[in-house]
């Protein structure tokens, strides 16, 4: 139920340097026509970091881990948002399924995949209903580490980040010492250790699971240019509430209307932010695999 392309499937054999790409940006991440784009530039900068790329997917009765052009380009028409919880239904059922970040982490740890870029990781939710992403669930059984902007802006970030802590899961500042708000570079709470290279997360993750544990790393990059979009958010979430908005549509519905309203410099924001992550998660992925 698992095809592995022949690139991958060789690169995780030699114990090469392999990164995990998520769909979800390709069908609910941008706007129509933007989403291909933004993963073909994703895969691109994991190439020049030395690495290969492997982007999950649900097609034809199966999780695809590494995908061609045209096949991102099925992900833009009525695929399905996938969690860890949805893989098995979206396989059966033989829909068109965009993996979250989850549900590639579940990929991760099925066919042996130790690396994961991303745009932002899901977390606790705002609000007194109790609505936590299951990124963290899987961030808690996968051995892989994420790089990312930190956890999604419209979050609850101090939850979440209490969370990780909980849950046993370092949280690693690149050449930051607080966790990245995606748009926002500061105003987060404490990461547990700073980093200031590749090579030494590389190192930090080798005696990470040295030592048995069993559970990713999340290293946060913060964004190159910060944008503060606090009030958007609220307004955004605001709607999102009164139009009955909830679950997995609420990060979707958000980040369009913070795409709108800002004037897309959320997008712009965004798609950068994916693309230096890809880079930097091939980076560690290359400085693991020489270790």
């Amino acid at each position: 139920m698992i095809r592995l392309s022949r690139e991958v499937e060789e690169a995780i054999r030699s114990r090469g340097p392999v990164v995990a790409l998520e769909t979800t940006l390709v069908a609910h991440g941008f706007p129509p026509g933007e989403g291909v784009a933004v993963a073909l530039e994703s895969e691109q900068r994991v190439h020049e970091a030395g690495a290969l790329p492997a982007t999950v997917g649900v097609l034809d009765g199966a999780v695809r881990v590494g995908l061609g052009e045209a096949e991102l380009e099925r992900f833009t028409v009525d695929a399905r948002k996938v969690g860890p919880r949805d893989l098995a239904a979206c396989v059966a059922q033989e829909a068109i399924g965009a993996t979250t970040v989850g549900g590639t982490l579940a990929v991760c740890r099925a066919a042996g995949i130790g690396f994961l870029a991303t745009g932002g990781i899901g977390g606790v939710h705002r609000g007194e209903r109790l609505d936590v992403s299951a990124d963290l669930g899987e961030l808690g059984r996968t051995e892989a580490l994420v790089v990312c902007s930190g956890a999604k802006s419209l979050l609850d970030v101090p939850a979440t980040a209490e969370l990780l802590e909980t849950l046993g899961i370092p949280v690693l500042g690149y050449r930051t010492d607080t966790l990245p708000r995606f748009y926002s570079a500061a105003g987060g709470p404490p990461v547990s250790a700073r980093v200031e290279s590749a090579a030494e997360a590389a190192g930090i993750a080798r005696a990470h699971w040295g030592l048995k544990r069993h559970s990713a790393l999340v290293l946060a990059r913060p964004p190159d240019e910060s944008l503060e979009v606090d009030e958007l958010i609220e307004s955004a979430l605001s709607e999102a509430e009164e139009r009955g908005v909830a679950g997995p549509d609420v990060t979707p519905y958000v980040l369009a209307r913070l795409h709108e309203q800002s004037g897309g410099r959320t997008q712009a924001a965004n798609r950068k932010l994916i693309a230096d992550n890809a880079e930097l998660a091939g980076e560690v992925a290359v400085a693991y695999a020489g270790g």
